[in-house]
């Protein structure tokens, strides 16, 4: 008579714990599955503001090489969508990481035209503070903007830092590591394309020369 009680508050115990688990894991993946989605469609409106679409004849988002700097592109490896018309380079787009944000990595969109210059920078997600380093977001400043049409030679290399250091980006007030890591990361990824830049659209066409299929391509770092 005693022990039923205990056996059936045991299992109840144990059926709300079965059930807890099951919802939280439910909940984590339901999250999981819409910050995706909601990254892809911030992905392919950047791509279009940046790349637009009267300028290339290529399906960029299929249109892709993954390389390796983790030095100057901020993770082991990098996906680059690639913009044609006609076969010729238009723009390479990189995944670049920004490894030292003040909040954690930043997930950036850099676009750099067959010229070498930037067709436009673009965040795409970060953890910095809100009101202070979230003016990295385009919905929240213009400050991304200046990134416009510049290239390694316009400024000098030397001036691509913010004002504090001595460059011609501004910084923000109370946020200055933000911007700062930002200038930094996008630098490196115009350094990579001067270096590499011609051989991302070499490499994918070697790839499809080799079989039916577009192959994903590596480079080493």
């Amino acid at each position: 008579m005693i022990k039923h009680p205990i056996f059936a508050a045991g299992g109840l115990l144990a059926a709300f714990a079965v059930g807890g688990t099951g919802l939280v894991a439910f909940t984590h993946q339901m999250t999981d599955d819409k910050i995706a989605a909601n990254e892809r469609n911030a992905l392919l409106a950047s791509l279009s503001e940046m790349v637009p679409a009267s300028s290339i004849d290529n399906d960029i988002v299929t249109d892709t090489v993954a390389v390796s700097d983790e030095e100057r592109l901020g993770t082991a490896e990098t996906l680059v969508y690639l913009g044609r018309k006609q076969g010729e380079p238009v723009a390479a787009v990189f995944t670049s990481v920004v490894p030292d944000g003040y909040s954690g990595p930043i997930k950036l969109l850099v676009a750099v035209k067959a010229d070498g210059a930037l067709g436009g920078v673009r965040v795409v997600s970060h953890k910095e503070t809100p009101g202070l380093g979230d003016k990295i977001e385009v919905e929240k400043s213009d400050w991304v903007h200046g990134f416009d049409g510049l290239s390694l030679g316009s400024p000098p290399e030397e001036r691509w830092k913010v004002k504090r250091d001595g460059g011609i980006f501004d910084q923000f007030t109370g946020a200055t590591i933000t911007p700062r890591s930002i200038v930094k990361a996008v630098k490196k990824t115009l350094l990579f394309y001067q270096d590499r830049g011609e051989s991302l659209f070499q490499e994918k066409t070697a790839a499809k020369g080799e079989g039916d299929t577009v192959a994903t391509s590596k480079m080493a770092g």
